[in-house]
């Protein structure tokens, strides 16, 4: 009988996250409360919170290494509104915090040098205690410790027999078998894996693909031709591998797909690749491999776009910590291996692995060919050499990433299928169980030869989009559990039920976090209840999500902190300030930072840039010339370009303000200049976070008084 490896992680001290002993059994039979299948970030957040809430839990993980993509490259994490992030998931970042607030945690660079930049926010809020970008190895040590502080049993190398591992009885699986002939029993299962395997072994209805926009009433969804412009050729490249001649073959990575109607649904996805951990520190450094298969026609189209002076391929360096990045696709041709990825949900094992190979091997000769090919531009393959593997990461893979990036696979047909009207915001989805917030995001679906009006062939990507979400929005407890006739005590957090659209905006680490913790919350009521996840009352569930730190809904302020300020009624002039100041967004009501007018000032949380702003109308108090001045607590993590517009007679002037330096009066103060008014009018000072990097404060405004000059003199 083989054996099997169960995780029994014994943490050697309080640095020694991923310390781990493996010990060997000979059972064949594992049975606990909840059964959680795949060895995604999802799965060890929902096996925290089994055992959190007393119940015993069993991890069946076909991967070597645990936290999916977030222990596997992705730490330019992509967060969305960080303030929806709650419960475990937020510890998890946390952490990250708290590691790298050791000196001992910076080794190849200063903290001072790294900066303080993430994906849309800070990479450290340091009021908060997280840190959002972190290095890989970082984040497998904290899920490594997590296994260890709550003794969570993983079994690795797993693989579930997905023809006939599950055994089901009056529509509740009994167990799941995998390939090793090892069965695990339980009351309820999670499906935590990015394929869904589980679910579409269970009988539980899923699609594949792009649904066409009429199944929904959406705009987004199906083929995308006339959206994508983001990653797409800048020039127009010639298709063919004899250029002009229609009759020699298609160039490499370009299909003989012909243009349909926009909208039209499908079974193709978006495009996977690898995030890889590059440096260019000499002392970490591996050069880049050359593939086993390397073939550099697959390369030509890069070239001719080379050629016609792209220089795209340096975009998406996106920096963490250590002198490290997370590099992820950047333009029309770059590591999205786009349309080779089709077959890999309903594939078999044997052909997922071709095709996780097929995709090494095209990213492996993709930097291969940009740093040797003597054809490639000098300044390119010169700027190229410069990078290389971490060779600090991904020690036991070749310094190479364990996971391929599985942007999206099976979706689950479920009690309730999110759609483009709930992340829009249309329509609210009821028994929220997390909120997310990061834009419809789809990469490129396919290459294609496209026609102009002129009739001439040239290369063209179809399928990528890229929308802003205006508010967070809530994720229904509907969307993980499926319909209760296919199965009743199954949960799916990662596969959820949600249109390609919607998913775009879902597929996150973060979000499949919370939602793991959410489903775990939910599957541990329902043994406790002995009732199946449809039945169980949602009040019963949302009290112990809110007990738990999760966040449910979010109020259009938040207060932190209060304090005391500079009262508005010992100033003279007109002073605009608390709840006279219309805000639009979401802004956070705090007064952590003095000096202030008032009880508080409000901040943006450098979060919902270009969504959030602030107006402060004011009457005018008499005809003539009146200084404008605002006020703002200064700090180092402001923002340094922040736009204020001062309506007054002579139209809208607009006035640069840098918030990190000390307002010039009384540390307090900054004067906008001196315009003229007419008394008795309405005007306003107004401010917005568009465009803006750091925290933008609202506070208050004062008018005062200069002359009694009238407006037209």
């Amino acid at each position: 009988m083989k054996k099997i490896y169960i995780f029994n992680i014994r943490l050697m001290s309080a640095f020694a996250f991923s310390c781990v002993q493996l010990l060997y059994s000979q059972a064949k039979v594992q049975e606990a409360d909840v059964v959680i299948y795949g060895g995604t970030s999802a799965a060890i957040t929902a096996a925290i919170q089994v055992k959190r809430l007393g119940r015993s839990v069993l991890v069946v993980s076909p991967d070597q290494r645990v936290g999916g993509m977030t222990s596997n490259g992705l730490g330019w994490i992509n967060t969305g509104k960080k303030e929806l992030i709650g419960g475990i998931a937020r510890e998890f970042y946390h952490r990250i915090w708290r590691h790298y607030q050791s000196p001992d945690a910076w080794k190849w660079e200063n903290f001072e040098e790294f900066g303080n930049w993430g994906q849309g926010t800070q990479a450290v809020d340091g009021d908060r205690r997280t840190m959002w970008v972190f290095e890989p190895k970082v984040a497998r040590e904290i899920f490594d410790s997590w296994i260890v502080e709550n003794e969570i049993k993983v079994f690795q190398g797993e693989w579930l027999d997905r023809l006939s591992g599950v055994e089901m009885k009056d529509g509740r699986i009994l167990s799941l078998t995998c390939l090793s002939g090892n069965r695990y029993e339980g009351k309820v299962f999670l499906d935590c894996t990015y394929e869904g395997d589980l679910m579409a072994a269970a009988g539980v209805s899923y699609t594949v693909g792009r649904e066409g926009n009429e199944r929904y009433g959406e705009t987004l969804n199906g083929v995308q031709v006339g959206r994508a412009k983001r990653n797409q050729f800048v020039n127009r490249i010639d298709p063919f591998v004899i250029p002009s001649d229609y009759k020699s073959s298609l160039l490499a990575r370009v299909s003989n797909w012909t243009a349909s109607k926009d909208g039209e649904g499908d079974h193709k996805i978006q495009a996977y690749n690898f995030r890889l951990c590059l440096t260019r520190v000499e002392e970490n450094k591996e050069s880049f491999p050359k593939p086993v298969l390397y073939e550099p026609e697959q390369y030509e189209l890069l070239l001719r776009t080379l050629n016609r002076g792209t220089r795209h391929i340096f975009g998406n360096f996106d920096p963490i910590p250590n002198a490290k990045t997370d590099t992820n696709n950047h333009g029309s041709f770059s590591t999205d291996n786009i349309g080779m990825n089709y077959g890999y949900p309903e594939g078999t094992y044997e052909e997922r692995r071709e095709i996780i190979k097929e995709h090494e091997n095209y990213v492996k000769g993709y930097f291969y060919f940009l740093s040797n090919d003597p054809r490639v531009p000098q300044e390119v393959r010169e700027g190229i050499s410069q990078w290389g593997l971490a060779r600090d990461e991904f020690t036991n893979n070749g310094h190479w990433p364990e996971q391929l990036y599985i942007r999206e696979a099976r979706r689950m047909l479920g009690e309730v299928v999110m759609t483009e009207h709930e992340i829009t915001g249309r329509r609210k989805a009821r028994r929220s169980i997390a909120m997310a917030s990061y834009p419809m995001d789809s990469h490129n679906v396919q290459r294609y030869v496209a026609k102009d009006e002129n009739g001439n062939l040239y290369v063209s990507n179809e399928g990528d989009f890229e929308v802003e979400v205006k508010q967070p929005y809530t994720i229904s407890y509907g969307s993980i559990i499926p319909q209760e006739q296919e199965c009743a005590n199954l949960l799916v957090p990662v596969c959820l039920s949600a249109s390609h659209v919607a998913y775009s905006s879902l597929r996150m680490e973060p979000v499949f976090m919370i939602i793991g913790q959410s489903a775990a919350t939910a599957a541990v009521l329902a043994v406790e209840k002995e009732i199946a996840v449809q039945a169980l009352p949602y009040p019963i569930l949302r009290d112990q999500l809110l007990k738990d730190g999760q966040v449910l809904e979010i109020q259009k302020l938040n207060r932190l902190s209060n304090g005391e300020g500079m009262p508005s009624k010992s100033l003279g002039g007109v002073v605009v300030d608390g709840l006279t100041v219309e805000l639009e967004g979401e802004w956070t009501e705090s007064s952590s930072l003095r000096p202030f007018v008032g009880e508080s000032y409000f901040h943006d949380g450098n979060g919902g840039k270009g969504i959030r702003s602030a107006k402060f109308p004011f009457v005018a108090p008499m005809d003539g010339l009146h200084e404008i001045k605002v006020s703002f607590s200064s700090f180092g993590n402001r923002a340094g370009n922040l736009k204020y517009n001062i309506k007054h007679e002579g139209g809208v002037t607009k006035v640069l303000v840098d918030q990190r330096k000390p307002a010039p009066i009384g540390d307090l103060w900054f004067s906008l200049g001196s315009f003229y008014f007419s008394k008795g009018e309405q005007y306003y000072v107004s401010l917005s976070n568009e465009n803006t990097e750091g925290y933008v404060v609202a506070d208050a405004i004062q008018v005062i008084g200069l002359s009694t000059n009238p407006a037209n003199q």
